[in-house]
């Protein structure tokens, strides 16, 4: 039976945990490999359905290797399919197969970073796709009222210099800048985290804007300057970043922002 022989040969080449191997889209590829049908279908739902299990790109086409393999070895071959023992060659599958697999692999794959939380885990901070989903409503909003963004809205960059610090105070240093951002900006304001050692802050423009940049920035040096390792990280660097005037244009600019 080719399900079983497929079976063998995937947990021979390194498939982990055997339990749970079988799935229904497996059964659908060994049906349409007998009939020797287009196993494109197949293996698109298959690869969908592997990485919605949890099975890593690594493994999913190791799988099919080992499909790929007992295939192709000869009936007659003492190590043919009949006996299960088959060599596989995570090289040996059809580009078109592993194409195929890994790209519908890698869509279910995105669509549950889609679907992740908007908050980063250890500041519970918004991610930069959160703020990034915010400022594409913010400019929509902009511009259902005829206004401009650069108008209604800042944006405060917050960078810490980490060249200096190791391990994990390096991360202990935006857990502080988290805490100290989310109690000024307590308003309803955006607060993410845009990359290793930046944070930023989408605001309405108002009066209190820049109070609350300056205390944020004095807060955050104090709290840095009180923890020794942290000490060498100096002053954060603030800066107020006009917004550009379209949607892509923001885009960019968090990403520049997200890199410093």
């Amino acid at each position: 039976m080719l399900r079983a022989r497929w079976r063998t040969a995937s947990i021979a080449a390194g498939w982990r945990f055997p339990s749970d191997w079988g799935l229904p889209e497996v059964d659908a590829v060994c049906s349409s490999a007998v009939r020797r049908a287009d196993l494109t279908r197949a293996l698109s739902d298959l690869g969908r359905a592997r990485a919605q299990a949890g099975a890593g790109l690594e493994e999913t086409l190791t799988d099919l290797a080992a499909l790929h393999a007992v295939l192709m070895a000869p009936e007659e071959s003492p190590d043919g399919p009949a006996n299960g023992r088959v060599a596989t060659d995570p090289d040996a599958a059809p580009a078109k197969l592993v194409r195929t697999t890994a790209l519908a692999w890698a869509d279910a794959s995105c669509g549950e970073l889609r679907d992740a939380e908007a908050t980063e885990s250890l500041t519970n901070l918004a991610t930069h796709s959160y703020l990034r989903t915010r400022l594409h409503e913010v400019y929509r909003q902009a511009a259902r009222d005829g206004r401009s963004v650069p108008e209604t809205h800042s944006l405060l960059a917050v960078t810490i210099d980490l060249t200096a610090v190791v391990g994990w105070s390096r991360l202990m240093a935006m857990v502080l800048v988290a805490d100290v951002l989310r109690d000024v900006f307590d308003g309803g304001e955006s607060v993410a985290l845009l990359g290793p050692s930046v944070a930023a802050v989408l605001a309405p423009r108002d009066t209190a804007f820049g109070d609350r940049s300056l205390t944020a920035s004095w807060r955050i040096t104090e709290r840095l300057s009180a923890d020794p390792q942290l000490a060498s990280s100096g002053r954060p660097w603030l800066r107020v970043e006009k917004l550009p005037a379209t949607f892509a244009e923001a885009r960019e600019l968090l990403r520049r922002i997200g890199r410093a």
